[in-house]
Protein backbone atom coordinates (compact mmCIF):
# COMPACT_ATOMS: atom_id res chain seq x y z
CA UNK A 1 0.00 0.00 0.00
CA UNK A 2 1.35 3.74 -0.97
CA UNK A 3 1.98 5.83 2.28
CA UNK A 4 1.60 9.74 3.17
CA UNK A 5 3.85 11.74 3.82
CA UNK A 6 3.46 15.71 5.42
CA UNK A 7 6.09 17.94 6.20
CA UNK A 8 5.94 21.90 7.49
CA UNK A 9 9.13 22.53 5.54
CA UNK A 10 9.72 24.11 2.20
CA UNK A 11 12.70 22.85 0.49
CA UNK A 12 14.64 25.28 -2.35
CA UNK A 13 16.51 24.32 -5.06
CA UNK A 14 20.04 23.70 -3.22
CA UNK A 15 23.21 25.83 -5.35
CA UNK A 16 26.14 24.67 -3.00
CA UNK A 17 26.85 21.42 -1.78
CA UNK A 18 24.58 19.60 1.01
CA UNK A 19 26.15 18.44 4.08
CA UNK A 20 24.53 15.32 6.32
CA UNK A 21 23.88 18.02 8.89
CA UNK A 22 21.66 20.19 6.76
CA UNK A 23 19.55 17.42 5.55
CA UNK A 24 19.26 16.20 9.03
CA UNK A 25 17.84 19.78 10.50
CA UNK A 26 15.63 20.10 7.40
CA UNK A 27 13.82 16.37 7.56
CA UNK A 28 13.66 16.03 11.75
CA UNK A 29 9.68 17.44 11.33
CA UNK A 30 9.58 15.00 8.25
CA UNK A 31 6.18 12.54 9.07
CA UNK A 32 4.94 9.47 7.64
CA UNK A 33 1.74 8.35 7.96
CA UNK A 34 0.72 4.65 7.22
CA UNK A 35 -2.75 3.17 7.28
CA UNK A 36 -3.65 0.97 10.10
CA UNK A 37 -3.29 -3.18 8.47
CA UNK A 38 -5.73 -5.54 10.05
CA UNK A 39 -4.30 -8.96 9.66
CA UNK A 40 -6.73 -11.99 9.77
CA UNK A 41 -4.85 -14.65 11.60
CA UNK A 42 -6.35 -18.04 12.30
CA UNK A 43 -6.72 -19.22 15.41
CA UNK A 44 -5.17 -22.94 14.23
CA UNK A 45 -1.86 -23.38 13.13
CA UNK A 46 -0.70 -26.96 11.53
CA UNK A 47 2.76 -27.73 10.76
CA UNK A 48 3.79 -30.99 8.68
CA UNK A 49 7.35 -32.07 8.71
CA UNK A 50 8.29 -34.16 5.67
CA UNK A 51 10.06 -37.33 7.16
CA UNK A 52 8.81 -38.23 10.69
CA UNK A 53 5.20 -39.33 10.16
CA UNK A 54 6.35 -41.50 7.10
CA UNK A 55 9.09 -43.35 8.38
CA UNK A 56 7.64 -44.58 11.76
CA UNK A 57 4.33 -45.91 9.53
CA UNK A 58 7.25 -47.54 7.24
CA UNK A 59 8.72 -49.04 9.74
CA UNK A 60 5.40 -49.97 11.36
CA UNK A 61 4.56 -51.63 8.52
CA UNK A 62 7.72 -53.43 8.33
CA UNK A 63 7.00 -54.85 11.04
CA UNK A 64 3.76 -55.56 11.00
CA UNK A 65 4.54 -57.59 7.84
CA UNK A 66 7.56 -59.73 9.57
CA UNK A 67 4.77 -60.88 12.22
CA UNK A 68 1.83 -61.78 10.65
CA UNK A 69 3.15 -65.35 9.92
CA UNK A 70 3.35 -64.93 13.77
CA UNK A 71 -0.44 -63.75 13.89
CA UNK A 72 -1.68 -66.47 11.72
CA UNK A 73 -0.33 -69.29 13.51
CA UNK A 74 -1.85 -67.58 16.44
CA UNK A 75 -4.63 -66.78 15.67
CA UNK A 76 -7.43 -69.41 16.76
CA UNK A 77 -10.35 -67.16 16.07
CA UNK A 78 -9.93 -67.74 12.36
CA UNK A 79 -10.77 -71.19 12.75
CA UNK A 80 -14.41 -71.30 11.53
CA UNK A 81 -14.61 -75.14 12.70
CA UNK A 82 -15.78 -75.60 16.25
CA UNK A 83 -13.73 -78.50 16.70
CA UNK A 84 -10.08 -79.29 16.56
CA UNK A 85 -7.62 -81.72 16.70
CA UNK A 86 -5.48 -81.42 19.96
CA UNK A 87 -1.49 -82.33 20.54
CA UNK A 88 0.17 -81.23 23.46
CA UNK A 89 3.20 -80.21 24.49
CA UNK A 90 4.41 -83.09 24.89
CA UNK A 91 3.91 -84.53 21.43
CA UNK A 92 0.87 -87.00 22.21
CA UNK A 93 -2.29 -86.31 19.95
CA UNK A 94 -5.09 -85.81 22.57
CA UNK A 95 -7.53 -86.33 20.05
CA UNK A 96 -10.28 -84.08 18.28
CA UNK A 97 -12.18 -81.54 21.20
CA UNK A 98 -13.38 -78.94 20.91
CA UNK A 99 -12.42 -75.14 20.30
CA UNK A 100 -13.21 -73.57 23.28
CA UNK A 101 -12.14 -76.50 25.75
CA UNK A 102 -8.09 -76.24 23.35
CA UNK A 103 -8.43 -72.59 24.37
CA UNK A 104 -8.95 -73.43 28.31
CA UNK A 105 -6.13 -75.99 28.24
CA UNK A 106 -3.60 -73.45 26.77
CA UNK A 107 -4.85 -71.03 29.42
CA UNK A 108 -4.61 -73.39 32.22
CA UNK A 109 -1.08 -74.70 31.32
CA UNK A 110 -0.03 -70.81 30.26
CA UNK A 111 1.14 -72.18 26.67
CA UNK A 112 0.09 -70.74 23.18
CA UNK A 113 -1.86 -73.14 20.88
CA UNK A 114 -0.74 -72.77 17.68
CA UNK A 115 -2.19 -73.60 14.44
CA UNK A 116 -0.59 -76.46 12.38
CA UNK A 117 -2.69 -77.30 9.66
CA UNK A 118 -5.44 -74.61 9.24
CA UNK A 119 -6.77 -76.32 6.60
CA UNK A 120 -7.38 -79.69 7.80
CA UNK A 121 -10.54 -81.42 8.72
CA UNK A 122 -10.57 -81.10 11.12
CA UNK A 123 -7.78 -78.00 12.03
CA UNK A 124 -4.47 -79.35 13.69
CA UNK A 125 -3.79 -76.91 16.84
CA UNK A 126 -0.48 -77.85 19.40
CA UNK A 127 0.28 -76.43 22.78
CA UNK A 128 3.28 -75.32 22.94
CA UNK A 129 5.37 -72.06 23.74
CA UNK A 130 5.81 -70.56 20.48
CA UNK A 131 8.45 -67.94 21.96
CA UNK A 132 10.74 -70.54 23.06
CA UNK A 133 10.19 -72.78 19.84
CA UNK A 134 10.94 -69.70 17.27
CA UNK A 135 14.20 -69.49 19.60
CA UNK A 136 15.17 -72.82 18.79
CA UNK A 137 14.24 -72.71 14.67
CA UNK A 138 16.06 -69.20 14.37
CA UNK A 139 19.20 -71.14 16.42
CA UNK A 140 19.06 -73.90 14.10
CA UNK A 141 19.07 -71.83 10.87
CA UNK A 142 22.48 -69.99 12.47
CA UNK A 143 24.53 -73.27 13.15
CA UNK A 144 23.54 -74.45 9.49
CA UNK A 145 24.45 -71.39 7.98
CA UNK A 146 27.74 -71.77 10.02
CA UNK A 147 28.12 -75.40 8.86
CA UNK A 148 27.73 -74.45 5.17
CA UNK A 149 29.56 -71.64 5.51
CA UNK A 150 32.73 -73.88 6.62
CA UNK A 151 31.70 -76.43 4.38
CA UNK A 152 31.80 -73.68 1.27
CA UNK A 153 35.67 -73.69 -0.64
CA UNK A 154 37.26 -70.95 -2.11
CA UNK A 155 39.21 -71.37 -5.20
CA UNK A 156 42.88 -69.86 -5.63
CA UNK A 157 44.69 -70.01 -8.64
CA UNK A 158 48.30 -70.47 -9.15
CA UNK A 159 50.15 -69.27 -12.57
CA UNK A 160 53.33 -70.68 -13.81
CA UNK A 161 55.12 -70.26 -16.88
CA UNK A 162 56.58 -73.88 -18.79
CA UNK A 163 60.13 -73.30 -17.94
CA UNK A 164 59.26 -71.59 -14.36
CA UNK A 165 62.76 -71.92 -12.37
CA UNK A 166 62.96 -74.29 -8.81
CA UNK A 167 62.38 -71.71 -6.49
CA UNK A 168 59.20 -70.38 -8.00
CA UNK A 169 57.92 -73.69 -8.62
CA UNK A 170 58.47 -74.75 -4.93
CA UNK A 171 56.99 -71.12 -3.51
CA UNK A 172 53.67 -72.08 -5.57
CA UNK A 173 54.10 -75.33 -4.55
CA UNK A 174 53.88 -74.18 -0.33
CA UNK A 175 50.86 -72.12 -1.20
CA UNK A 176 49.36 -74.58 -2.73
CA UNK A 177 50.10 -76.83 0.06
CA UNK A 178 48.68 -74.10 2.73
CA UNK A 179 45.73 -73.43 0.65
CA UNK A 180 44.85 -77.47 0.73
CA UNK A 181 44.82 -77.45 4.60
CA UNK A 182 42.92 -74.08 4.64
CA UNK A 183 40.12 -76.13 2.87
CA UNK A 184 40.76 -74.77 -0.04
CA UNK A 185 40.58 -75.46 -3.71
CA UNK A 186 43.48 -74.47 -6.22
CA UNK A 187 43.87 -74.03 -9.34
CA UNK A 188 47.09 -74.57 -11.49
CA UNK A 189 47.54 -72.61 -14.79
CA UNK A 190 50.32 -72.93 -17.65
CA UNK A 191 49.43 -70.85 -20.38
CA UNK A 192 51.06 -71.24 -23.85
CA UNK A 193 51.17 -67.89 -25.69
CA UNK A 194 52.32 -67.77 -29.52
CA UNK A 195 56.00 -70.25 -30.52
CA UNK A 196 55.51 -71.68 -26.74
CA UNK A 197 53.04 -73.90 -27.68
CA UNK A 198 56.27 -75.57 -29.11
CA UNK A 199 57.15 -77.09 -25.83
CA UNK A 200 53.72 -78.24 -24.78
CA UNK A 201 55.44 -81.67 -23.23
CA UNK A 202 57.64 -79.52 -21.29
CA UNK A 203 54.24 -77.95 -19.77
CA UNK A 204 52.19 -81.55 -19.14
CA UNK A 205 55.78 -82.83 -17.48
CA UNK A 206 55.27 -79.67 -14.75
CA UNK A 207 51.86 -80.08 -14.62
CA UNK A 208 52.36 -83.79 -13.68
CA UNK A 209 55.55 -82.88 -10.91
CA UNK A 210 53.55 -80.49 -9.00
CA UNK A 211 50.43 -82.98 -9.18
CA UNK A 212 52.89 -85.46 -7.46
CA UNK A 213 54.46 -83.26 -5.20
CA UNK A 214 51.44 -82.45 -3.80
CA UNK A 215 51.03 -85.67 -3.11
CA UNK A 216 47.52 -87.31 -0.64
CA UNK A 217 47.09 -83.61 0.47
CA UNK A 218 44.95 -83.04 -2.78
CA UNK A 219 42.02 -85.00 -5.11
CA UNK A 220 42.91 -83.79 -8.61
CA UNK A 221 38.61 -82.70 -9.00
CA UNK A 222 39.49 -81.92 -12.97
CA UNK A 223 41.87 -80.94 -15.64
CA UNK A 224 42.67 -79.60 -19.10
CA UNK A 225 45.91 -80.50 -20.95
CA UNK A 226 44.67 -80.24 -24.50
CA UNK A 227 44.77 -76.33 -25.03
CA UNK A 228 47.03 -73.54 -24.97
CA UNK A 229 45.66 -72.58 -21.31
CA UNK A 230 46.36 -75.92 -19.40
CA UNK A 231 45.02 -76.10 -15.91
CA UNK A 232 44.30 -78.51 -13.02
CA UNK A 233 42.08 -78.25 -10.02
CA UNK A 234 42.76 -79.80 -7.14
CA UNK A 235 40.75 -79.74 -4.00
CA UNK A 236 41.15 -81.08 -0.40
CA UNK A 237 41.33 -84.42 0.51
CA UNK A 238 39.13 -84.46 3.74
CA UNK A 239 40.69 -87.65 5.01
CA UNK A 240 44.38 -86.27 5.54
CA UNK A 241 43.15 -82.92 5.60
CA UNK A 242 41.59 -80.99 9.10
CA UNK A 243 40.76 -77.48 8.94
CA UNK A 244 42.45 -75.72 11.18
CA UNK A 245 41.23 -72.34 13.00
CA UNK A 246 42.88 -69.32 11.90
CA UNK A 247 45.39 -68.08 14.04
CA UNK A 248 45.96 -64.31 15.65
CA UNK A 249 48.47 -62.51 14.06
CA UNK A 250 50.60 -61.39 17.11
CA UNK A 251 52.35 -57.72 16.79
CA UNK A 252 56.06 -57.59 16.69
CA UNK A 253 58.47 -55.87 18.95
CA UNK A 254 59.33 -53.51 16.36
CA UNK A 255 55.70 -52.24 15.82
CA UNK A 256 54.94 -52.12 19.78
CA UNK A 257 58.07 -49.59 20.25
CA UNK A 258 57.21 -47.45 17.14
CA UNK A 259 53.95 -47.49 18.70
CA UNK A 260 55.11 -46.07 22.54
CA UNK A 261 57.66 -43.84 20.86
CA UNK A 262 54.44 -42.05 18.88
CA UNK A 263 52.88 -42.28 22.36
Amino acid sequence: MAARATTSCIVRPFIQPISLSFLQSKFSSLRLQFPKLDVACSDRITCRYGGGSNSRLEDSKRSQESSSDDDQALDVSSIRSNTVRLIDDQQNMVGIVSKSAAIQMAEDAELDLVILSPDADPPVVKLMDYNKYRYEQQKKKREQQKKSAALRMDQKELKMGYNIDVHDFSVRLRAAQKFLKDGDKVKVIVNLKGRENEFRNNAIELMNRFRNDIGELGIEESKNLKDRNMFMVLIPNKVVVQKEPPKKKKKSKSTETEVSESV
